[in-house]
């Protein structure tokens, strides 16, 4: 990586560490690096999300934020329409041609014998 890119990534991952998210994260990263962009603070995250060194799930999840919702934006989109939960929709229906596929091509589950020992009880086995 370049001088510039490592010192956004570092802010990065020092700021989702300390508990920013979002905007505060953002504004963190852009007063540690003065002359970073949006396109460069979403390339650290996408960085720091393949860094086997950074393992915190809380870290990850507020980076992960932070580069989809800089994405969106500089791609124009600032909501999702398609979020909106419709309370009057019904439950998508599978054709019977996918129902017939999908019940090709799983694997049945056979539930455990009671009484094996080495399997606890609420376990099932694949055959």
């Amino acid at each position: 990586m370049g001088k510039k890119l490592d010192r956004i990534y570092e802010a990065l991952v020092e700021g989702a560490a300390d508990g920013l998210a979002g905007k505060e994260l953002y504004a963190y990263v852009a007063k540690r690096s003065p002359k970073t962009s949006s396109k460069r603070i979403v390339k650290a995250a996408l960085l720091a999300l393949t860094d086997p060194d950074v393992k915190d799930r809380g870290v990850l999840e507020r980076i992960y934020a932070l580069a989809i919702d800089y994405r969106m934006s500089s791609l124009g989109v600032e909501t999702d329409d398609h979020e909106a939960d419709d309370d009057d929709a019904q439950a998508p229906v599978l054709s019977k041609k996918l129902k017939s596929r999908l019940r090709t091509t799983v694997s049945p589950i056979m539930p455990v014998e009671d009484g094996d020992p080495s399997v606890p009880a609420t376990s099932t086995v694949v055959h």
